[in-house]
């Protein structure tokens, strides 16, 4: 699919959920960063996002980070701003203390010694109390994911799928556990299972059709798709076409960012750093960036049937600040994609966030 041609033009799609994941923020706050408007002066970043047309916000929720930041108390302080904004609320459980992603799913500490069944107790109960604390505060999530980009499991290499056994079987027991502390807190919360590489349908038709195979209910399919690793954007309209036609559920494109510039701000290297790594037609520049969103936005608001239902663009907010740093362990690891945010380097909001409210509904 070739990149817009005209950025005035709006579509002539819509979508219920925009948002963003914006996890980093207490950590960029603390490190002294500070956000700008359209208008060149300081505001809150709650402001300046739902004055973009931005209507939802998604944060990550790790067990025992070792620097304090995405734990439950910093996910509660978050949620309260978000709910005070009026915005929607998407909790992603890693069930981890650090990244859980398609090439890592370590088990928290806490939880390394248990035996499986051991294990589905502890995820249960950590999320039940998860959820019940959150619903105390009057911020319910309205979405969960349970585990984060989970192609290959979760919770390794208990839940490691391609290991020996059954381990659909293995992994379907930890999600169902999941799920079950979910609905047992009193949550109304939708349930979102969630794979990277979303542009490819056999991995979807394989995981999906296994874990669905186990008894496991959920109501919507989370997808990553970025340009860089995930391939064209007729991959992702295809396989979005063919999960509606198998499985007629909700969708989510709760992963994708793009590069508005091939420089760096902090010294540490950028997961993109060169034109190499680029989707043809689209360069790093803000109008690359504005024309990638808006043209993965479009394929997403033209799912059959309706049932693409947002975008999330991950970590817009995420500055190049010292102390802003990717790894919990090490606060001097920097920040990788500093130069994929809907902000300069120095806070100020980039045009390429009006894309959010060309999706708006217009009434």
């Amino acid at each position: 699919m070739p990149a817009s041609n005209t950025t005035d033009k709006l579509p002539d799609r819509t979508l219920e959920m925009r948002g963003v994941d914006i996890s980093s923020l207490p950590q960029v706050e603390d490190s002294g960063g500070v956000f700008y408007g359209d208008d060149g002066q300081p505001q809150d970043l709650f402001q300046i996002l739902a004055d973009h047309g931005i209507n939802y916000a998604r944060l990550k929720l790790w067990h025992t980070p070792a620097n304090g930041y995405n734990n439950l108390e910093r996910v509660k302080a978050v949620a309260i701003r978000i709910k005070g904004a009026g915005m929607g609320f998407l909790l992603d459980l890693h069930y981890s203390d650090t990244w859980a992603d398609p090439g890592k799913q370590y088990k928290p500490a806490a939880w390394k010694d248990l035996d499986y069944d051991q294990l589905q107790a502890a995820v249960y109960d950590y999320t039940k109390e998860a959820l019940a604390e959150l619903r105390e505060q009057d911020t319910d999530p309205d979405i969960v994911q349970v585990g984060n980009e989970i192609p290959n499991g979760l919770l390794w290499d208990t839940g490691k799928l391609n290991g020996p056994g059954d381990q659909f079987a293995r992994l379907a027991g930890l999600l169902k556990a999941g799920i079950d502390g979910v609905k047992d807190s009193g949550s109304s919360a939708k349930i979102m299972l969630h794979l990277d590489k979303g542009g490819d349908s056999a991995l979807y038709r394989w995981w999906f059709d296994g874990v669905i195979a186990k008894g496991v209910e959920f109501d919507v399919i989370g997808l990553s798709f970025y340009p860089y690793w995930h391939g064209e954007l007729d991959g992702l309209s295809a396989n979005l076409a063919d999960l509606v036609q198998r499985y007629n559920k909700e969708m989510i494109l709760v992963e994708t960012s793009y590069a508005h510039t091939l420089a760096d701000r902090d010294g540490a290297p950028n997961i993109i750093a060169r034109e190499d790594q680029l989707a043809a037609g689209y360069p790093a520049t803000v109008e690359g960036q504005t024309n990638w969103l808006r043209d993965l936005m479009q394929v997403v608001a033209g799912t059959p049937g309706g049932l693409g239902k947002g975008v999330f663009y991950w970590e817009p907010a995420w500055l190049g600040l010292p102390g802003c740093s990717w790894n919990p362990e090490d606060p001097k690891s920097g920040n990788n994609w500093e130069n994929q945010a809907l902000f300069d380097f120095e806070g100020r909001v980039l045009s390429s966030m009006d894309v959010f409210l060309e999706f708006k509904p217009r009434n």
